[in-house]
């Protein structure tokens, strides 16, 4: 998986949208008004779990793909690469735990339609 058909996935989750509020080379995708993926080149930024703890289980499972997120990570955010160890589907349930953990956190009057479906 590319870094293109990442961002494509991750729109696809209802209510997402890019936001590029950095200017870096590749968006932030949102829901609401809440970051659930930062996405780069080779990796994908993902909230890894409600604790530090439960993210630090991709630590553990794939020690040279996933990483603490810089600034953030105490919060149990994880870089994962992209085109390395982890396959596809798992990057994908790792989106969509991260986009559930994020709308989850919203009013219910933010939550868009199919969120949980």
């Amino acid at each position: 998986m590319d870094v293109s058909e990442m961002e494509a996935y991750c729109l696809s989750r209802p209510g997402a949208w890019p936001d590029n509020p950095w200017g870096h080379e590749h968006p932030v995708i949102k829901v609401a008004d809440k970051i659930f993926a930062f996405l780069a080149a080779g990796s994908v930024g993902v909230k890894g779990g409600a604790t530090r703890d439960v993210a630090d289980e991709w630590l553990q499972r794939y020690p040279d793909d996933a990483s603490v997120m810089a600034y953030i990570g105490r919060s149990g955010w994880n870089n994962l690469a992209l085109r390395g160890a982890i396959p596809d589907d798992e990057l994908l349930e790792a989106v969509d735990e991260s986009y559930r953990l994020v709308v989850a956190k919203l009013p219910k009057k933010h939550r868009p339609a199919g969120w949980d479906s």
